[in-house]
């Protein structure tokens, strides 16, 4: 193992095998943390080239089970978003895709920060079962074309291992450690193509459009190198996604967006974006704005909405939700954050909108933390709006008084208003393939 360090160290290439004894003997335990570490501060200031990423990412992979998913007809997509504020766009994709003729298997995780995963929003809905085997899951998108069910600790387990080490000796940021970590739970999902949702802003982990381009950049590559169709799509968080923040609300939100509300929003947009592109992977269109229509119409019609009540059904779960939205259960409504000056609104800062939404709850540090289902806040503006002083730019939704106080203070302190009209960011701002 000091020969592997001492090549990085000195800016040379690891081999395949080199990187497997690795990964190895983080599994295995036989390679001490003191010289883990030393390796991933090395590939941090030195870098991995395109090979290597390939093969630490394969390498990771076989550290434990891919997902046989033959049995299912057809192409098989799956999607991941490096996540923002109010991102919720899986629970449109899905269904919309899904009624298109598009099978889907997701396998998704809970949250860490802003607010939950997609299994905490899930949760949100009466009886929902994420917990499914793999057969039950296949047989289920066999059955009515979708499932999503909960992340397996046997899929990539060597990424936990070197996560919680990352952690604690600041090489959290690297591009190869980060790409590698995405792209071997992606490809150990067993999924045929992948499509990326790369955020950039102030409400994402890349705070630069540069440092989203550089990592969509090396999943691509390792999409390549281990023969795997991979789109990148290059989207805008310097403002939260959709209006609507935390659990249960956000659920509300795609729901609303399913009934043919909302297709103005970013999030209508950001999701039919995405969703184009995995039926492009998919091979059921070659054409971006054919399936982009398609899906439109498969909202417009209804049917979009009926294959969401079918998966929510045939997962245990009251699919009277999509019906009626107001059956997904929140805190009351405590305060209202008001416009303290005339003008447009001008920035927001995301992140703080995030720490908001951890204020009340909706949100958690570590895995282990409860999580606030039913609290949250709805943005009642957006970038550009015209506001004057006194009006509703937020409804806090919460169990505590005290708690939704300090919310208020954050989303107040978030939003800088302005006599100047601000220039609309890009939302898509750029596709990597």
């Amino acid at each position: 193992m000091l020969n592997i360090i001492e090549k990085k160290k000195n800016c040379k290439k690891l081999t395949r095998e080199e990187l497997d004894f690795f990964i190895k003997g983080v599994c295995n335990e036989t390679i001490p943390q003191y010289q883990q570490s030393a390796l991933l501060m090395a590939i941090c200031i030195n870098g991995l080239d395109e090979e290597e990423t390939g093969d630490l990412t394969m390498s990771m992979v076989n550290s434990g089970t891919v997902l046989d998913l033959s049995k299912i007809p057809g192409k098989k997509v799956d999607k991941h978003s490096t996540g923002g504020v109010s991102d919720t766009t899986s629970l449109i994709i899905l269904p919309v895709i899904s009624s298109l003729g598009l099978n889907v298997i997701k396998m998704s995780g809970k949250g860490l920060g802003h607010t939950g995963g997609t299994l905490d929003k899930l949760s949100s809905i009466n009886g929902f079962n994420y917990s499914l085997t793999n057969e039950e899951a296949i047989n289920q998108v066999r059955n009515i074309g979708a499932a999503i069910l909960g992340q397996t600790a046997t899929l990539a387990p060597a990424d936990k291992y070197l996560y919680a080490l990352r952690d604690v000796t600041a090489t959290v940021d690297s591009i190869p450690l980060i790409a590698s970590s995405i792209m071997s739970k992606k490809n150990a999902g067993g999924a045929d193509a992948l499509v990326l949702d790369v955020k950039c802003g102030s409400g994402a982990f890349m705070k630069t459009e540069e440092r989203a381009t550089a990592l969509a950049e090396a999943m691509t590559k390792i999409g390549k190198h281990v023969g795997r169709k991979t789109i990148a799509v290059i989207t805008d968080m310097n403002e939260p996604l959709g209006l609507y923040v935390g659990n249960s609300l956000e659920v509300r939100e795609a729901v609303e967006i399913l009934n043919g509300m909302h297709k103005n929003s970013r999030l209508y947009k950001v999701a039919l974006t995405l969703g184009a592109y995995m039926l492009i992977a998919g091979e059921k269109y070659d054409d971006f704005d054919l399936a982009y229509e398609a899906q439109q119409k498969a909202i417009e019609s209804g049917r979009a909405r009926e294959m969401f009540k079918k998966l929510i059904k045939a997962q245990g779960g009251d699919e009277r939700i999509v019906d009626d939205p107001e059956l997904l259960e929140t805190d009351p409504l405590q305060l209202l954050v008001k416009a303290e000056s005339d003008g447009y609104i001008y920035s927001v800062k995301t992140d703080l909108l995030g720490s908001a939404g951890m204020c009340i709850g909706s949100g958690r540090k570590e895995l282990g933390d409860e999580i606030n289902l039913k609290s949250g806040f709805i943005m009642k503006v957006t970038l550009g709006d015209r506001v004057k002083k006194g009006d509703v730019i937020a409804e806090i939704y919460s169990d505590s008084k005290e708690n939704s106080k300090q919310a208020a203070k954050i989303i107040s302190s978030s939003i800088t208003v302005s006599q100047e009209m601000p220039e609309k960011n890009k939302l898509v701002k750029k596709i990597i393939i």
